[in-house]
Order: structure tokens, then C-alpha cells, then sequence
């Protein structure tokens, strides 16, 4: 048994490095947003290692740039972190079943996108010491690319920094062009969500609401919307 955790740790190791490499580059832009937010370097690296959550903390460092409060951070964060529920609910359906209680906690602390899919990608029952593997390889690259970005950041002229801050943005664009050409309600989600983010910034009363409220306000707003006139169908399993 000690030998089967060894070799899948081991292979775990290995398929993290891409995950790791690309982190570290997409990292380094979130470390420029922290800069703007009054992080150090340190600070800037122990929220990476402590939370690898990319939409997440971007949105956390943008509302504590803002000025927001503890309150709308925390909103954000249970919002914009939501999915990772789901995630691990489905990673819990992959473990064998009697994997303790602790592992289970263990791997939910640090599921992401990338690490989910790796771990879900893995033949039969997972080992969880696989997704430790990915983890221990993938989290630190996280954690580095943003204490770089943060240093990186300190040491270049403001022009440049303000041009690799819009590297961040890239990658969101990355995220969510690709569904919007495969969906037209999506499509029209992004847009309608461009469009009144951008009037929320304009109508009198409503524009003197906190930054960070409203973007709690537009997400939950819109997404609920979405998801009452245009419910996803669920896949018939049992269909041949």
C-alpha cells in the first residue's frame, strides 16, 4: 500500500510541473494587483500559498485597493470561491470510500481548476496522495509567481507596471471567451454584465455605492438571473 502511494505521489509530482510552470506566469500579474493593494512580497506570497485561488484573490486585492471592508471582502471571497464547493464534492465521489476524514479535508483545502481537473482525469479510485503530489508541485509556483510579481513590481518604472498589470485581465479574457463562442446566452451574460458594471458607475445614486458592493450586487444579480431564465440541463446518464 506504502509502495502504491509512493508511485502515485510520485506521478502526482510530475503531471503538477505544467501546472506549476503556468501558475508562475499568470502569479506574476496577481503579484502586480497585490502590490497596488499595499502588499509586500511576504504578504503578497503567504495569501497565494494560504488561498491558490486566482479569481478569488485578484477580486480580494482589488476591493482592498478600493478601500472595502472586511464585510464585502468576505462576500466576494464566499462568491467568487463558490465553485470550489462543487469541486470538491465531486473529488469527495472519487475517493474510495474509506478514505479517512482528514484526507478529504486535506486535499479540499487546495482544489483549484487545474488541480481538479488533473484529479478527476485519474483512472478508477483517486489516491489522494496523488493530488498531494500536484499539490506540492503546482501551490508553490503559485506562491512564487505572485511574490515576484510584488518585488518585480517595486523595482520597475510605474509605465511598465501599469502594461503588465493588464496581463491579469488576458488570462480572465483567456477564461471566458471560449465558453461565450460555444453559448450565446453566455455571450450575452458577459455582455450585459460589461455594460451594467459600466452603468452602475454612472446612474447618480447608485454609483456612490462602494466599489465592492456593487460588484456583490451585480454578480448576484445577474448570475441569479441567468440561471432562472436559463437553467443548464442535466446530462441523462443512463443515456446510451
Amino acid at each position: 500500500m506504502k509502495k502504491n502511494n509512493k508511485s502515485c505521489f510520485l506521478k502526482g509530482m510530475r503531471d503538477g510541473i505544467p501546472i506549476s510552470l503556468g501558475y508562475l506566469a499568470v502569479a506574476f500579474t496577481l503579484g502586480i494587483a497585490a502590490k497596488n493593494a499595499g502588499f509586500t512580497p511576504f504578504q503578497a506570497m503567504l495569501t497565494s500559498l494560504t488561498i491558490n485561488a486566482s479569481a478569488g484573490e485578484f477580486a480580494g486585492f482589488t476591493l482592498i485597493a478600493s478601500g472595502a471592508g472586511y464585510l464585502e471582502v468576505a462576500l466576494m471571497e464566499i462568491i467568487a470561491n463558490a465553485r470550489y464547493l462543487l469541486m470538491s464534492c465531486a473529488l469527495s465521489q472519487k475517493l474510495p470510500s474509506n478514505t479517512s476524514v482528514l484526507h478529504r479535508m486535506l486535499i479540499g483545502f487546495d482544489v483549484t481548476d487545474e488541480i481538479f481537473g488533473v484529479s478527476m482525469a485519474v483512472e478508477g479510485a483517486l489516491n489522494p496522495f496523488y493530488t498531494y503530489g500536484v499539490i506540492l508541485v503546482a501551490a508553490p509556483g503559485w506562491a512564487l509567481g505572485t511574490y515576484l510579481g510584488v518585488l518585480m513590481g517595486n523595482l520597475l518604472p510605474v509605465r511598465i507596471v501599469s502594461a503588465l498589470s493588464v496581463g491579469l485581465y488576458g488570462m480572465f479574457l483567456a477564461v471566458i471567451i471560449p465558453p461565450a463562442r460555444k453559448s450565446k446566452i453566455i455571450a450575452a451574460v458577459i455582455v450585459i454584465s460589461m455594460a451594467a458594471s459600466y452603468a452602475f458607475t454612472r446612474i447618480p445614486l447608485i454609483s456612490q455605492i462602494p466599489d465592492g458592493t456593487r460588484t456583490i450586487l451585480l454578480t448576484l444579480l445577474i448570475s441569479g438571473a441567468a440561471a432562472l431564465l436559463f437553467p443548464v440541463k442535466e446530462e441523462n446518464a443512463d443515456a446510451s
